[in-house]
């Protein structure tokens, strides 16, 4: 018989553990990033949640105080009464959220302000409200007004 040595191409052993090592590396420091990746957006989609909601608020609260022709604040309810001769809506201020009809806006108001001809009133008549808000938004303060016309003034 005879013998012939053939050589047979293949990895050592030493050379596959380095390559399970680098490996193991490498997909430590990606789930690492992912995890990172992951933590980032869902701060972003709390920002924009929050912000879609103050948004949402202050956009309804500009219609209604441009749609009614009466708006009055009750300070035993808490209740801001927009009033037209066809229709009415009720803004009820509570802890943690606003309702409006069927909506609620998850928002913590830390101050109220309401305004009538430019005073600052605690009940009756509205033209203009300011909102501080707390914990839901920070740092972020709306300001709403109507434009007074003369049937303002008639009653």
């Amino acid at each position: 018989m005879l013998r012939t040595k053939h050589k047979i191409k293949a990895f050592t052993l030493s050379e596959m553990v380095v390559v399970i090592i680098i490996t193991s590396i490498v997909v430590g420091i990606a789930f690492a990033v992912l995890q990172l990746v992951q933590k980032h957006m869902r701060g972003i989609k709390y920002n924009f949640s929050e912000n879609t909601v103050i948004n949402t608020f202050e956009q309804s609260l500009w219609v209604d105080f441009n749609k009614y022709s009466k708006i009055k604040y009750n300070k035993k309810e808490d209740a801001l009464i927009f009033a037209s001769e066809i229709d009415s809506t009720i803004y009820k201020f509570e802890n943690d959220y606003i309702l409006k009809r069927r909506d609620t806006f998850n928002i913590q108001i830390q101050n109220k302000a309401f305004f009538f001809d430019g005073n600052k009133i605690e009940k009756g008549q509205v033209d203009a409200l300011k909102l501080e808000g707390s914990k839901s938004f920070p740092n972020q303060r709306l300001f709403i007004f109507k434009r007074n016309s003369a049937t303002s003034f008639m009653n």
